[in-house]
């Protein structure tokens, strides 16, 4: 099936790879259903775009690409809604705020996106007891990654 997207135009997309968000996003709580589209392969990043509204897609990154001592629990109740009982069937991923330029870009550690991809399910949680990630962390590369 084809979707318009907010950064990549129309793209063909495979009904099975859409990922369900029982509660949407962060102040999109209609938006419940997306896909991750691959930006490069030599990038951390991705696109999580909606399905149904073209206007509404994120720049999301792979976080450990850029904080190597980001680590956060999932709550027994997301465990629960992700459906999540392999851990390397999560995926977690944030949303990215694009400026001017890449190194100016900063990356949300404090409201993580959960996929769970064998399930095709996806939530964002608000990590409510570690302060040491914050809203707005500078994306700078770690030393070695994929620049």
């Amino acid at each position: 099936m084809k979707i318009a997207t907010k950064f990549l135009g129309e793209v063909e997309i495979i009904e099975q790879d859409i990922l369900t968000f029982e509660h949407g996003l962060l102040g999109l709580e209609e938006e419940r259903k997306f896909i991750l589209l691959p930006i490069d392969a030599d990038l951390p990043l991705a696109i999580l775009q909606s399905v149904e509204r073209p206007e509404i897609g994120f720049v999301v990154a792979y976080p450990f690409a850029f904080k190597q001592n980001y680590s956060f629990d999932i709550s027994e109740e997301d465990r629960e809604q992700l459906q999540i009982e392999k851990q390397e069937n999560v995926l977690p991923y944030a949303i990215v705020t694009m400026k001017e330029t890449f190194q100016d870009s900063t990356i949300n550690l404090l409201a993580p996106i959960i996929l769970n991809i064998e399930k095709k399910c996806g939530k964002q949680i608000v990590l409510q007891d570690n302060k040491a990630f914050p809203l707005r962390y500078p994306m700078q590369p770690l030393e070695g990654s994929a620049k």
